[in-house]
């Protein structure tokens, strides 16, 4: 199959997100896939220019080797305003070259504009459209004002897709609440590759690099810190502590809006010791990371954008036998529930205090071989598998209907 996917984020410098780990494998099976992305980080470059050209570019793999994709990405204007007018029009022109140059035989989306017009010129050109949510699209607009007009495009992706793929049960009802014909909605979890994390031993080597002790009880966090993320606290409450709390550490791997912020309170605490932050590091080593760290975080804030998503990295930290302290977020608490390794606290600054009780508790391990165990059933084989299967199904239909 040719499958032509449309984000609105970068997909070279983000990730690896859901989209990386399905359609890299499924290049690996020998598909072929043509991503058309958009420069979500444009406003931090140094000189941005005013107008950013139409570029072809070879996306290294960020999961699987050897499955390097073709990213285009059109021209765009940079201006605040503006450059969501000329991605409904540079992305659309786009979308309309890839259906006669490309010929997909199937069309995937993850954003809002760019699916919008996606949809229409698929159905134009009978070719299925999938729509895959992994977040409630339009709270990510960050005008409060667009938010409105954005869950009315939302609303219409999902009622005019040929599947509403979900990444988890609390989206699936969702998009059904949105307009998503219930036949057509289905959830499509995030996966596991147990043999990836099994195989790295205890971290040592991580551990080392960072001057990080055998004796000291590591938190752990990756990924985007946002300002809703909840580190910010924690990493008040870390330095805070004393006693039981000395030989705390906090190990961040990532990027985003507050690691400055985060960096800054750090240096200022003269904390840079147990602070230890690390820019992103290729998907690769992340199971060595995650070996290094006792206890795994997701200490987001309870707002509306966190209220029905279930990040990629729960599956990830627990697929390396790794106990979660999260906030008791909606989504999160439906997918993994009480018992299978996820730990529940109702405010961040409460984890540092949650994770010295269960350390002390002597527990750690008992709730990461849980965690464990609850997702050896999310085999990304498995998922791979039944997503190529969807796909599948929706071309031969239309190959059926002429």
């Amino acid at each position: 199959m040719r499958i032509l996917v449309l984000q609105e984020s970068d997909w070279i410098e983000r990730g690896p997100h859901q989209s990386h780990h399905l359609l890299e494998r499924m290049v690996q099976r020998g598909h072929q896939v043509r991503v058309i992305d958009f420069e979500i980080g444009w406003r931090k470059n140094a000189s941005p220019g005013v107008i950013a050209p139409r570029k072809v570019l070879k996306s290294l793999p960020k999961v699987i080797e050897g499955s390097n994709i073709t990213v285009v990405r059109p021209a765009a204007v940079r201006t605040p305003i503006l450059e969501y007018a000329s991605l409904v029009v540079s992305h659309g022109l786009e979308i309309r070259r890839q259906i006669e140059e490309f010929r997909p035989d199937v069309i995937l989306g993850f954003g809002l504009l760019n699916a919008f017009a996606g949809i229409r010129q698929a159905r134009r050109a009978k070719i299925p459209f999938v729509y895959y949510l992994i977040d409630e699209l339009h709270r990510l607009v960050p005008q409060a004002a667009f938010r409105g007009l954005a869950r009315i495009l939302e609303q219409s992706n999902v009622r005019r897709a040929s599947l509403v793929l979900s990444i988890n049960q609390a989206l699936r009802d969702y998009s059904v609440a949105m307009g998503a014909v219930p036949e057509k909605a289905k959830v499509l979890p995030a996966g596991v590759d147990l043999e990836r994390y099994l195989s790295v031993g205890n971290g040592s080597e991580i551990r080392k690099r960072h001057d990080i002790q055998s004796e000291d009880f590591v938190l752990f966090f990756m990924g985007w810190v946002y300002p809703f993320s909840g580190l910010l606290e924690v990493v008040a409450a870390l330095l805070a502590g004393s006693g039981s709390r000395n030989n705390a550490k906090l190990l961040v791997v990532g990027k985003g809006d507050s690691w400055n912020e985060i960096a800054r309170l750090a240096m200022e605490r003269g904390a840079e010791d147990r602070i230890k932050m690390v820019d992103f590091r290729p998907f690769g080593e992340i199971p060595y990371y995650l070996a290094s760290a006792d206890v795994c975080l997701l200490p987001a804030h309870q707002v509306r954008m966190m209220e029905n998503i279930v990040p990629i990295k729960m599956y990830e930290y627990l697929a390396a036998g790794k106990p979660v302290i999260s906030t008791r977020l909606p989504g999160v608490f439906r997918e993994f529930g009480e018992g299978h390794g996820v730990v529940y606290v109702d405010s961040p600054d409460q984890v540092v205090a949650m994770a010295t009780k269960l350390r002390h508790d002597g527990v750690l391990r008992k709730l990461g071989q849980e965690g464990q165990t609850f997702v050896s059933k999310n085999d990304w084989n498995s998922i791979v598998e039944e997503f190529e299967s969807d796909l599948k199904a929706l071309v031969r239909d239309r190959a059926t209907e002429g």
